[in-house]
């Protein structure tokens, strides 16, 4: 095989690596939206439960 020919297979694979890994897109979610009324959220993950707050300075706080 030439190098030429190397090059041309090494172009293919690398475009089609490309194509196969879609652009991953972050799901944005505002506070507000999560915790309709009040400041904090109860969340349930795999069995366990989790508590996000927010505190009065508007930083976010999630415990176990």
């Amino acid at each position: 095989m030439s190098t030429e020919e190397k090059n041309d297979s090494n172009q293919q694979a690398n475009a089609s690596d490309l194509r196969a890994e879609p652009l991953s897109v972050p799901k944005i979610i505002t506070f507000d939206s999560l915790a309709r009324c009040g400041d904090e959220v109860w969340i349930e993950n795999l069995g366990q439960l989790y508590r996000l707050r927010r505190t009065r300075q508007g930083k976010l706080i999630l415990t176990k």
